[in-house]
């Protein structure tokens, strides 16, 4: 099985940097990316150091419900281009993620929670994918939760 590290989507991502509301109906905050822990969900890269940024509240899901968290991201103020694709994303420098599996009701799928090391980020996410129960997997930080990215099959 082939998978696909997925961005937020990029008409999204625009009405975001144009000033429309986030998760919580505000506009982004918009700041200049300190060091190199800024990773940007759309191209999947760190903001470089000094760059205009955005801090926004995100919610990964279709509709509000008990499983869709909502959290802060960032986003590269300026345009830049989707990131994603079948290798591991430029931004996940961290020594290791949560991943979880999302069944297709948007809901977590029990059991499926697990703190990886980045390396084996894609073989974990093609073994979740495997089950027909997960129909996707989302990356997270594995110290304060925050969305980083969804797997797909490709």
């Amino acid at each position: 099985m082939t998978i696909r590290f997925t961005p937020i989507p990029t008409d999204l991502a625009r009405a975001l940097r144009a000033g429309g509301p986030d998760a919580y109906g505000l506009p982004p905050e918009r700041v200049h990316a300190e060091g190199a822990g800024n990773p940007c969900r759309h191209c999947l890269a760190h903001v470089p150091e000094g760059a205009g940024m955005l801090i926004l509240a995100h919610r990964p899901f279709p509709m509000p419900q008990p499983y869709a968290e909502t959290g802060p991201i960032f986003l590269c103020a300026d345009e830049c281009p989707a990131g994603g694709g079948a290798t591991l994303p430029a931004m996940l420098t961290s020594p290791d993620y949560m991943i979880r599996g999302y069944g297709a009701d948007d809901r977590i799928v029990y059991g499926s929670g697990a703190v990886v090391p980045t390396g084996q980020i894609m073989d974990a996410a093609t073994a979740l994918l495997g089950n027909p129960a997960i129909a996707y997997v989302h990356v997270r930080s594995a110290r304060n939760g925050c969305f980083q990215c969804r797997i797909d099959r490709a």
